[in-house]
């Protein structure tokens, strides 16, 4: 019920955009730039390596136009770098660039920009690059890798809990160990048929595009996703063996080969994320796994505990217990150093906790791995008190089965004794003393009654209380490792805060989105209806340029006697300013129009289309600093 509740919330809450992990560092020409003449290459620099895909580049002209561009490849910077050759001749005024790409670890990122040619076009073309995902395939491609996660916990710790820790009567838990396999295995082929509309930003439906599917197979996620396909099939036969054994134990054949499986399943999660770009692959890469590893151990052993502490009829041996707690110990010993490495190989700096997204949900998590301990703690306390109960029961067996023994002995002595001295009375009535002495007394005759075995002792009235007391601490953790799990997978589809913090270390032009602001004003006044399209150029405080165009009804160009332009500032009492806008010829606009102050400016424009006949409407435009 719990992991339902889980999957609704991020299934229905989480359509938002998903965050990119490699950030735009600049462009080649820059974002808003004149150039004399035209460029021959558009190059883009990321700050880590990026994939390219059939679609990663839309150039267009400034009629709106698509231009022939030469395929996407990298630049000579490197992997990091995407560049795409422009036509032998460009026309003068602006080009708008949209550009799609997917970072090293898996994620898509796309955005625009514009340069001009000799001089700007009177308006630029803004497109809507939309979202970086299509919001159906982001949310059901999410909640496949939601399953992926806690199935890969499941079936990891499951296994090793039965391998190390030994229950008794381990085929309950079965359905837990092929839930594990089976869910991982489903969520894994959803994946990758999910994996090019997810790059693309397409819907679910173009999933079954072949083309699409035998590029996805060419991509390191891709290949990573058929690796643990490969991995799965031959885990079958390990899940098989090691529920076939019951109660005894693998061989260290067999267990090697379990860990080498669970190693290579890790290594699809490492090569195919955070850590297989940035800084220091290789020690990311072997934290990663490790990080995996003991967050599996962990999280799956719990929810075998889990369910042995609720299903077993018998009571759970405190051995098993005492095993497990020492597992759990090791295993946070190793979440505790990965997890130190990776926050600060993704965060950078102190600066990046407080000022990025990233650092926002390491903080959220670190709380939730707080609470984690705790219940943790608990569970050890509950789990060292049964070990306790079990030992002095123990100790009270062996002292009983001592006493008995020993009473055993007293009563054979006495028998014996009361034995002899009838046969010797017997004997000297018989025969006399003189022969009874020269004959040898039987040493032992007959034998005493069998002592019985001691009575097993009950472990006391405080156990059942304590494995009441345990039932619950392991089913806290369970719940709060599953929000740990969850904030972990958010984090692993966020930008670092070491990456945010280089592009905007880049300046503002890094971002990937035009600089302009553009804002349609609709009219309707007269029997005439249009609306006008005004730019404002940088859309920053200080000195803007604008441009405004009238358009009709049927979106052709239109003309109006006057357009006038005043902007307002409402929380500084500041204005109206007025644009002072002038007629150019097919648009009108300014260079002149100076802003002082960030924030929300109520821009009116008054449209005259005849002698008597005029309009304003007010809209609201953000002006950042």
């Amino acid at each position: 019920m719990l992991l339902g509740t889980v999957l609704v919330l991020l299934l229905f809450g989480g359509a938002g955009a998903a965050s990119a992990h490699a950030a735009l560092r600049s462009t080649d020409p820059g974002d808003g730039t004149v150039l004399k003449s035209a460029p021959r290459d558009i190059t883009l620099t990321f700050t880590e390596s990026v994939g390219l895909l059939d679609d990663s580049f839309r150039v267009l002209d400034p009629d709106g136009k698509r231009l022939n561009v030469s395929d996407a490849g990298h630049g000579p910077g490197g992997s990091d770098t995407a560049r795409v050759t422009l036509p032998a001749k460009l026309a003068q005024g602006t080009y708008t660039v949209a550009w799609r790409v997917v970072s090293a670890d898996s994620h898509p990122v796309s955005g625009a920009f514009t340069f001009s040619v000799g001089k700007p076009s009177p308006a630029t073309v803004i497109p809507d690059t939309g979202p970086t995902e299509d919001p159906a395939t982001e949310s059901l491609f999410n909640m496949g890798r939601y399953l992926a996660y806690l199935a890969v916990a499941l079936l990891i710790g499951t296994a090793v809990f039965l391998t190390a820790c030994r229950p008794p009567e381990p085929f309950r838990l079965s359905r837990l160990l092929w839930a594990g396999w089976g869910t991982l295995l489903g969520s894994t082929l959803f994946l990758l048929v999910l994996r090019a509309p997810y790059e693309s930003g397409a819907g679910p439906t173009s999933a079954f595009s072949l083309k699409a599917f035998e590029r996805t197979l060419s991509t390191r996620p891709g290949e990573a996703l058929l690796v643990r396909l490969a991995l799965l099939l031959v885990a079958c036969f390990f899940v098989v063996r090691l529920l076939r054994l019951g109660e005894e134990r693998l061989s260290r054949a067999w267990q090697a080969a379990g860990g080498v499986l669970a190693v290579g399943l890790a290594l699809t999660w490492a090569a195919a994320e955070h850590a297989s770009a940035g800084i220091q692959v290789p020690v990311a890469m072997t934290s990663a796994v490790l990080h995996v590893l003991a967050m599996a151990v962990w999280l799956g052993g719990l929810a075998a505990l889990l369910t042995m502490l609720h299903r077993a009829p018998s009571q759970l041996p405190a051995a098993v217990l005492a095993r497990f707690s020492r597992l759990a110990f090791a295993s946070v010993t190793v979440l505790v150093a990965t997890g130190v490495y990776q926050s600060w190989r993704g965060l950078g700096s102190w600066e990046a906790v407080t000022g990025t997204t990233y650092g926002h949900l390491l903080v959220l998590k670190l709380l939730a791995v707080t609470l984690l301990l705790a219940a943790a703690r608990l569970s050890r306390r509950w789990t060292g008190r049964l070990v306790t109960v079990a030992a002095g029961a123990e100790a009270v067996t062996v002292a009983a089965g001592a006493a008995a023994e020993a009473e055993a002995v007293v009563r054979e002595g006495t028998a014996e004794a009361v034995v002899r001295e009838r046969v010797l009375e017997a004997a000297v009535r018989e025969k006399g003393p003189e022969t009874v002495v020269r004959e040898r007394v039987p040493e032992r005759v007959g034998g005493p009654p069998s002592a019985p075995g001691p009575a097993p002792v009950a472990p006391g009235p405080a156990a059942p209380a304590y494995r009441h007391g345990l039932r619950r601490s392991v089913l806290a953790e369970v719940a709060v490792g599953v929000v740990v799990l969850v904030l972990s997978t958010v984090l692993s589809g966020t930008l670092p805060g070491r990456a945010q913090t280089e592009a905007d270390e880049a300046g503002p032009a890094t971002g990937g989105l035009p600089a302009a602001s553009v804002t349609d004003v609709p009219f309707a006044v007269g029997g005439a209806t249009g609306k006008v399209q005004i730019t404002l150029d940088p859309g920053r405080t200080g000195d803007n340029s604008v441009q405004a165009i009238v358009y009709a009804a049927d979106g052709g160009l239109a003309t109006v006697p006057e357009l006038r332009l005043s902007f307002t500032l409402p929380a500084k009492k500041i204005g109206p300013i007025d644009a002072g806008l002038k007629n150019r010829g097919g648009y009108w606009g300014t260079n002149d129009l100076t802003l002082p102050l960030a924030g929300d400016w109520r821009m009116k424009a008054t449209i005259r289309v005849s002698d008597v006949d005029q309009i304003s409407v007010t809209k609201t435009v953000r002006i950042v600093g």
